[in-house]
């Protein structure tokens, strides 16, 4: 059924040429038919598509700045530029006030990064001042004490005893054997004192000491690292700024065409234009290579199976032709739509040899080539009806009409390849279905065969 509708419409757009290929007076006959004389000819097998010319090779312009951006200034795509020349500039205000603010932020952080420094050189000292300084110090002064306690312990051992002697000589009384024993007991009690001040001192006071001292060091060195972490973050968000500052003046980094991003693939991104809102990575501008272009083509699906990388196509550029090669097929089509017709097409692109004068969004006329047949035996595509049985056709052979099976090859709209069914020279009916009953018939039996065929199977 797919067949005879494709031929049908295909009888129908050939049906215009019918009488421009009409054999000429000496092929006249008494029954008044459109004839045509089958011929060996060439016969070249193509599909016709429009296309746009683009870029094979296109430098993008992207944003660089972060978060949402407005244009207030872009080049007119079509320019030809200079290198350095200013294609885009950004809203700026926004960015300055952060440089402020940045800038604010990182001197405030050197400055709590050089007072933490201050205090980790002082927690270095306290340590050296104290291990070098105050422990020997205080260890003197208690060993100074110990001695003169020392002295003062052995002066009252001595009074005791001459007490003692004396008391036995009663030349001194018991109170005051008393009051030296009370004296020298004391002198004991002090020396006691004081060596257990020298161990406390040796033992557990300078080991404490210098465990707080060596912690505070260590909370000030990483009090000094995070003030130092926190100044080079502020000063790599300042960097950004300033960064993110130039890049709103965009330039061109070579001399060259500037165009809009107004492909399909950018189809989606809002328009470049003054007061547009842009993000960051979103292209801005495209510079194509104007040595390395491409016609960029929607196939119909119905032919898609048969276009292949290599194939070669004719390419009409300003009615003028170029030679050209298919590079591309894709494997997806694109969706279909209103905006399409509802068609369904395969994006394909087709490779155009280095030519001066062309420009990016220029229309094309391409034609691929499927087959070329320079010998083949043919007949008109509107010479053929396809029966329930296969194609036919009506030929006219001494003033008698006669049907012919047909094996039809490959083919165009207008001439169609006979492998088997006909000879050169044999004068074939030209729209059969507007002139014979018989072709009626047959096109009528096989529709009806076919409304049959679908019935059955919508009800299965």
């Amino acid at each position: 059924m797919k067949r005879f509708v494709i031929l049908s419409l295909l009888l129908a757009a050939s049906g215009l040429i019918a009488f421009a290929i009409l054999p000429g007076p000496s092929a006249s006959t008494s029954v008044e038919l459109p004839i045509y004389s089958v011929e060996q000819r060439e016969v070249v097998v193509s599909v016709t598509e429009q296309g746009t010319l683009e870029s094979a090779n296109n430098t993008e312009i992207k944003c660089r700045v972060r978060g949402d951006n407005t244009i207030t200034f872009v080049i007119e795509s079509g320019t030809q530029v200079e290198e350095g020349e200013i294609l885009i500039q950004l809203e700026t205000l926004a960015i300055e006030e952060e440089i402020s603010e940045r800038t604010k932020f990182f001197y405030l952080a050197q400055s709590a990064s050089a007072r933490s420094r201050a205090d980790v050189e002082r927690a270095k000292i306290a340590i050296d001042e104290y291990q070098q300084g105050l422990f020997p110090s205080e260890l003197a002064s208690l060993k100074k004490d110990l001695a003169v306690a020392e002295s003062r312990l052995l002066n009252a051992t001595n009074r005791l005893k001459h007490s003692r002697m004396m008391s036995r000589s009663e030349y001194a009384s018991e109170l005051e054997v008393e009051e030296r024993e009370f004296a020298a007991k004391q002198a004991s009690l002090n020396v006691d004192l004081i060596q257990t001040r020298m161990e406390v001192l040796e033992q557990y006071t300078q080991q404490e000491e210098l465990v707080r001292l060596r912690g505070e060091l260590q909370a000030a060195i990483a009090t000094h690292e995070a003030d130092l972490e926190t100044a080079l973050a502020d000063k790599k968000r300042l960097d950004r700024a300033l960064e993110e500052l130039e890049l709103c003046t965009i330039r061109a980094q070579r001399a060259g065409l500037v165009i809009y991003p107004n492909s399909q693939q950018w189809e989606e991104a809002p328009e470049i234009e003054a007061g547009a809102t842009v993000k960051k990575d979103q292209t801005l501008l495209l510079m194509p290579d104007l040595t390395q272009m491409q016609v960029k083509v929607g196939v119909h699906e119905s032919v898609i199976d048969r276009l292949q990388t290599g194939m070669s196509a004719n390419v009409t550029l300003n009615r003028k032709p170029v030679a050209g090669q298919v590079s591309y097929v894709a494997s997806v089509a694109q969706p279909a739509g209103w905006w399409t017709g509802n068609v369904v097409k395969y994006d394909s692109i087709v490779s155009l040899p280095d030519l001066s004068g062309l420009r990016p969004g220029m229309s094309a006329e391409v034609e691929v080539i499927f087959g070329r047949y320079p010998d083949a035996l043919a007949i008109p595509a509107n010479a053929c009806v396809e029966s329930s049985h296969g194609f036919v056709c009506w030929i006219k052979q001494n003033d008698q009409v006669l049907r012919r099976e047909l094996d039809l090859g490959d083919g165009n709209e207008m001439f169609i390849v006979v492998r088997s069914g006909l000879q050169s020279g044999e004068q074939v009916i030209l729209d059969p279905l507007t002139h014979l009953p018989e072709a009626q018939q047959e096109v009528a039996g096989a529709v009806e065969q076919a409304s049959d065929s679908q019935f059955r199977y919508e009800d299965l």
